[in-house]
């Protein structure tokens, strides 16, 4: 699905990047296939100044747009259109249940006459898509289809940017999509590959926390809290009377005082194994058939501190480990395979978004 229909094209891809743009960093991951196997063909990461997004907006284009242009050099790509997302905390989903007999411009037309029963903006205001899931359990004749509308404001940041970075923006997704889309390269990682286990992604950034619960492989649930590795960063800068650069330098680096780990970080991961079981409790309150989690990935920038699901493991008595979407993908030695390997568990929405290129291929 994508949010923005008007801009992809029919017709072969010509390549496509994904883009993740999140509150401190561009994150850009090319991918191709020959045959059935799938390679990373370029990648890099740029960081962002702090407060060029906030809470998921992007509030200097032309700061991003710069980093946009870096990551493009540094990755040493030549593809031009890019594939970007949208938060799930600015999107509306629906299901609703439609005709199996209408084609889909048909459909089209009826969600946007009927579309002040679902969404509460006025239809100018807003960019729309559907997808049909399939015949609906409801209702006889009728499909299921997922109905999917985000403030046009929050699109256009995105498209202005990558504009302004000599960039097209092909697909505009949504991060809880691109999430999903991305875990099809982590099922080695599961116990039984998925198969009737349910299987928590928890992918923690620097702002912000998504949690993708997976059963049988299908998405169950999911949901967006404000919590990430910005909070151990301002703990660094408060305790060690650090600037938010130098701190987020010393973060990266581990080059941190001596008793930082007893001092700082054990605090900051307690911290974050209540968030995650919060998120479980949410879980399990609302479904009536799951009441428990038998493994979890974890992805994001914090899955990089060192020993973190050792940590959420022992705290959480869940079986963890750290995403490694690339492991069983070719690598380019463009894409420098040692250095792709240190920022894989943060590149899970660029993944997903990449992959969107096999789909408009097809």
């Amino acid at each position: 699905m994508s949010i923005l229909q008007k801009l992809t094209s029919s017709g072969g891809s010509r390549g496509l990047i994904g883009l993740d743009i999140s509150s401190s960093a561009v994150k850009l991951l090319e991918l191709t296939k020959r045959g059935d196997q799938v390679m990373v063909e370029a990648y890099s990461v740029e960081p962002l100044p702090i407060n060029a997004v906030a809470d998921k907006q992007i509030a200097e284009p032309e700061v991003v747009a710069e980093a946009i242009k870096r990551a493009m050099q540094r990755a040493g790509t030549r593809t031009k259109n890019v594939a970007v997302a949208v938060a799930g905390s600015s999107v509306i989903t629906k299901i609703i249940q439609m005709s199996a007999s209408l084609s889909d411009n048909d459909m089209e037309q009826q969600i946007k006459a009927e579309a002040d029963q679902y969404i509460p903006y006025p239809i100018e205001e807003v960019n729309m898509d559907f997808q049909i899931i399939g015949p609906s359990e409801r209702e006889g004749g009728k499909v299921d289809v997922l109905l999917a509308a985000c403030r046009k404001e929050q699109v256009e940041q995105r498209v202005a940017a990558v504009e302004l970075a000599g960039l097209t923006a092909r697909v505009v997704d949504i991060e809880a999509n691109a999430l999903e889309n991305s875990c099809q390269f982590l099922t080695h990682q599961m116990p039984s590959e998925g198969r009737n286990k349910t299987v928590a992604v928890i992918d923690m950034g620097a702002s912000s926390t998504s949690v993708l619960i997976l059963h049988n492989n299908d998405t169950v649930y999911t949901r967006d809290q404000a919590f990430g590795g910005k909070q151990l960063t301002e703990d660094i800068m408060r305790i060690y009377g650090m600037s938010y650069e130098d701190a987020g330098k010393a973060k990266r680096t581990g080059q941190l005082p001596e008793g930082f780990e007893s001092d700082v970080l054990s605090h900051f991961l307690s911290d974050m194994a209540q968030q995650i079981d919060r998120s479980f409790q949410f879980f399990f309150n609302a479904s009536a058939v799951h009441s428990q989690i038998d493994q979890i990935i974890l992805a994001g920038g914090c899955a990089h501190i060192a020993g973190v699901d050792r940590a959420i493991q022992d705290r959480l008595q869940i079986p963890t480990v750290v995403a490694r979407p690339f492991s069983r993908m070719a690598v380019s030695a463009r894409a420098k395979p040692t250095v792709l390997a240190k920022d894989e568990a943060a590149l899970l929405i660029a993944c997903g978004l990449a992959h969107r290129a096999f789909d408009l291929d097809n």
